[in-house]
């Protein structure tokens, strides 16, 4: 028998839920109308395509670094997130630190990031406030030692059945742009790139996909020569698996991949990827307490595994 969960738990439940699982919640539920109708969510932007199955091949490994997150936030709302890297083979260690500040009764937000290769960057969106699903965006960035500057205008509007967005980059300037369509699961999309200092395309994609519940398809074009495809199946609770496929024309480098990412119990997980270049990676994520992350890492050269030369890695994430 069906027991309907009160608004109120249904929020803290939601809340209670880890960031990755929400976003993924929040981009394949159908949104319900007053009227008892279903209506497809929001698409997702282009570069969030195919999302599902980058997220197997990618989260859960740290090949060649020992790294440091840590995330804490304060009593005013600022987050603060400071990470910190040094590369096995080289010994070469990095670092960068980024502020967030939000002020949700005027739909603002603050950005500020600098690294070791002393890059300050600032970025800074106002949301929903010119229109509802309308986000406006500048993101600057200076690097002391040069001089340097580059600045980024930022837009985006999004509603039912469709994404839009549209950057200026005052580097050139070049003007990329890009919209995603959706209807009852299925996705299209295009992203271009104009330099108008050379008047011409510098960048023409296209992408295609379906997603319904656990399964994900997407397929695309770039620039006419690079084809790719991708597929995400949540086979149950505890099982994820994906598939990638990539090709040029007029080379015969096809590149084949498929990951798996299985729960082990509530805190830890196991995730394992190969290549058909017999490159396997292995990740083991470990939950130590609540806000405490170690992640074991390692790839294998499958082709010359008697050489040496495969690479461990390990990730510490801490969240206060």
């Amino acid at each position: 028998m069906f027991n309907p969960v009160p608004i109120s738990s249904r929020g803290f439940a939601f809340s209670q839920m880890p960031f990755g699982d929400r976003e993924r919640l929040k981009s394949s539920q159908l949104l319900i109308t007053s009227e008892g109708k279903s209506t497809m969510a929001v698409p997702p932007a282009y570069s969030d395509l195919g999302k599902a199955a980058k997220d197997i091949f990618s989260k859960g490994y740290g090949f060649g670094v020992v790294k440091l997150d840590l995330k804490t936030k304060s009593q005013s709302g600022v987050e603060f997130n400071t990470s910190g890297s040094s590369n096995t083979d080289t010994g070469k260690a990095s670092g960068s630190l980024e502020t967030k500040y939000k002020m949700k009764e005027l739909g603002l937000s603050v950005n500020q990031k600098w690294n070791t290769d002393n890059t300050l960057g600032t970025e800074v969106t106002v949301e929903d406030q010119l229109a509802q699903g309308l986000k406006v965006g500048l993101d600057t960035s200076f690097v002391p030692n040069t001089g340097k500057k580059s600045g980024k205008l930022k837009t985006g509007y999004k509603r039912d059945y469709m994404n839009i967005g549209c950057d200026v980059d005052f580097e050139g300037p070049i003007i990329h742009a890009s919209a995603v369509l959706g209807y009852e699961g299925w996705l299209a999309g295009y992203q271009m790139a104009f330099d108008t200092a050379k008047s011409k395309l510098a960048q023409n994609n296209f992408a295609l996909g379906y997603r319904a519940g656990d399964f994900q398809l997407h397929t695309n074009v770039n620039d006419g020569t690079e084809f790719g495809g991708s597929i995400y199946q949540k086979v149950n609770d505890e099982l994820e698996t994906a598939v990638t496929l990539a090709w040029t024309a007029g080379s015969n480098n096809t590149r084949f991949g498929i990951a798996a990412k299985y729960k082990l119990d509530k805190d830890a997980s196991l995730s394992a990827k190969v290549n058909n270049a017999s490159l396997i990676g292995i990740g083991y994520t470990q939950s130590l307490r609540p806000g405490v992350k170690v992640t074991l890492s390692a790839l294998i050269d499958g082709k010359n595994f008697n050489a040496g030369g495969h690479k461990v890695g390990m990730g510490f994430e801490v969240e206060a």
